[in-house]
């Protein structure tokens, strides 16, 4: 089979290959909507003819602003089938947000998913010249007085009114596209400044997907399914997970939402699930929480199989033997207590990735207990998803895995990550010098993290170039150690460390009110309503304990000093986490610069409170 070098070759193949068998469902309303890999070309092919009616060329831009639904999917591979390329929106984007990517990429034709979109879209079409129609997916059988705005129906009926002629026609604008054509314009949502647009062409996706395919042992097989629940608007879920998926021909049951979730893996128990790390820490945290809750004797029990697991978990790390009485021991502590995570999570799965973020390496060793592997990755927007990944033979926990096959990887003098191959992206769009900015001159890629490469080639990652604090002494810290070691207790739900120029480290934090409660219930409180909990003293004191505890594994002068408990939940809907669920720092810094101000002030209490 000749190579593939566009996406489009891979999904006219594989719909060849596959035909009628099940290739993507989403869940809506309690039901599965459902598209063989024959419909899902049929429907893609209807809506990127019906783009063509409205005006798109090869080489223009589509914008998308939706949740995950078929219809995105349909009109992906749609645009890029006409030789189009999609810009992707995240749904929880305000308004001018949403004006400046339209704008600035360019888009003719902006597809959203609701009424609340619709909103957003016909606000920002005022500064965005090129826009020419707009179309909702979800119209609830309105019908639009706008002339340029169409219901989703309607662009369909456009696609399927071309008949065999357009069917042709799309076949010859999908086979002219090459794997130097722009595939995507993806914005990043970053953690600071103007939103800046990374232009992927069909060579970075391809050269992922052949990296990925030359992993041994395989990382996937035609037998696999998946439940995604990621946005499709990020660039990890839609290579890693939907354009990887395709060029495998994995089966995709996207979960109707985060709170139906749990209930959708055990549905459809997924083999392979594509997570970030907040997804396993928020399950270790809740394992965690209800262990607390049995009798002491049951607890001896699940700390005693939790050792177990770990010691099981480093010999497969260090690749040694398990003795024979270990072994015996582990599958009594696999029958009592990891089989209940592998059972909660469907049974089947066989590895998770937990990718974006430091993960603690007590709840990477507890998954792997269960037998499922986490995969740890690195990579970003302007790398299409991955640079490196952790193999499932051979890994080291708490690195990143080593570079994927055809990726160099090298440290510049000052420890900055630098990264060359296939799957680096062209550049910003519109942005020259920026785009100059980012690439050494021998065209290694400046990804702004600081990390450490091994004798054996795996890397670790320090933290973000600009995220470093430097104390007024002249100490470099990494704030993500320290809020990684935090994160691994389940009273904290988020840590933000603080102390750039500072003579110490100071830190907000977001309290788990359950954990909090069950906690001070122990310790005998009287509590009113769990809303008050953060007033009253007690809990202060648990929590200034909990603090102290964790201070006592840091070095002295990675101690949190002073903290602040912020009883607003950071959230990405009210702009201090990015889709992803990382933490936006200096969004956080400007909210709430005043609280900062007051914990470096000479008579400051500590802990205090804020709203």
């Amino acid at each position: 089979m000749t190579a593939e070098t566009t996406i489009n070759q891979v999904f006219r193949n594989r719909v060849a290959r596959y035909g009628e068998r099940l290739a993507v469902e989403k869940k809506r309303n309690g039901r599965w909507e459902q598209a063989s890999w024959t419909e899902y070309y049929d429907r893609s092919r209807n809506a990127g003819l019906g783009l063509h009616a409205l005006g798109v060329s090869r080489g223009d831009r589509v914008a998308l602003l939706s949740e995950n639904r078929l219809e995105w999917l349909y009109s992906d591979m749609g645009a890029l089938g006409i030789g189009a390329s999609l810009v992707p929106l995240y749904p929880t984007l305000v308004a001018d947000e949403v004006g400046h990517i339209v704008q600035d990429s360019g888009a003719k034709v902006f597809i959203v998913e609701n009424r609340a979109q619709l909103d957003k879209a016909l606000d920002a079409r005022e500064m965005c010249p090129d826009l020419q129609k707009i179309v909702v997916i979800h119209d609830d059988a309105e019908r639009f007085e706008d002339p340029d705005v169409l219901s989703f129906e309607d662009l369909m009926t456009l696609g399927r009114g071309q008949g065999r002629e357009g069917e042709a026609l799309f076949e010859t604008f999908s086979s002219s596209v090459g794997p130097d054509d722009l595939a995507t314009i993806v914005y990043t949502s970053g953690t600071t400044g103007v939103p800046k647009g990374a232009m992927i062409t069909h060579g970075n996706i391809i050269s992922v997907l052949h990296s990925l395919d030359n992993i041994e042992p395989r990382y996937a097989f035609d037998t696999d399914q998946t439940v995604p629940f990621l946005p499709l608007s990020h660039v990890f879920e839609r290579v890693a997970g939907h354009f990887y998926g395709m060029y495998v021909g994995i089966t995709a049951s996207y979960a109707e939402n985060v709170e139906t979730l749990l209930h959708d893996i055990q549905e459809k128990r997924p083999t392979l699930i594509l997570a970030v790390p907040r997804v396993c820490e928020k399950v270790y945290q809740r394992i965690m929480m209800q262990v607390k809750e049995q009798p002491a004797w049951r607890q001896k029990v699940f700390y005693w199989g939790h050792d177990i697991g770990a010691r099981i978990s480093r010999l497969k790390e260090e690749q040694q033997s398990i003795p024979l009485f270990l072994g015996l021991r582990y599958r009594i502590a696999y029958a009592l207590i990891f089989k209940k995570l592998k059972e909660a999570l469907g049974g089947r799965v066989r590895w998770m990735t937990a990718s974006g973020a430091p993960t603690a390496p007590e709840i990477i060793r507890f998954f792997n207990a269960a037998g499922i592997v986490v995969v740890e990755g690195y990579g970003m927007t302007e790398c299409t998803a991955p640079a490196t990944m952790s193999n499932l033979a051979h890994y080291r926990i708490g690195t990143v895995g080593k570079a994927l096959p055809g990726v160099e990887i090298r440290l510049d003098d000052d420890g900055e990550i630098l990264v060359r191959g296939g799957n680096v992206f062209r550049g910003y769009w519109n942005m020259e010098a920026e785009t100059r900015d980012a690439f050494t001159e021998d065209g290694f890629l400046r990804t702004g993290d600081m990390g450490i490469l091994s004798d054996e080639g795996f890397l670790r990652i320090v933290d973000r170039k600009k995220d470093l604090i430097i104390t007024s002494g002249g100490k470099n810290i990494s704030p993500q150690k320290i809020e990684n070691l935090f994160m691994g207790d389940p009273l904290f739900s988020f840590v933000v460390v603080i102390g750039d120029r500072k003579k110490h480290l100071t830190a907000l934090v977001n309290i788990n009110l359950e954990e909090a409660a069950d906690l001070a219930g122990k310790r005998g409180l009287t509590l009113s309503a769990r809303e008050d909990l953060l007033e009253n003293p007690g809990v202060i004191v648990l929590v200034n304990d909990h603090v102290e505890t964790l201070n006592s594994h840091l070095a002295r002068y990675e101690t949190i000093k002073r903290f602040t408990i912020v009883k607003h939940a950071f959230s990405k809907e009210t702009g201090e986490l990015t889709d992803t669920l990382k933490i936006k720092r200096s969004i956080i810094r400007e909210k709430y610069q005043d609280v900062i101000d007051a914990m470096y002030a000479e008579e400051a209490p500590s802990p205090a409170v804020v709203s």
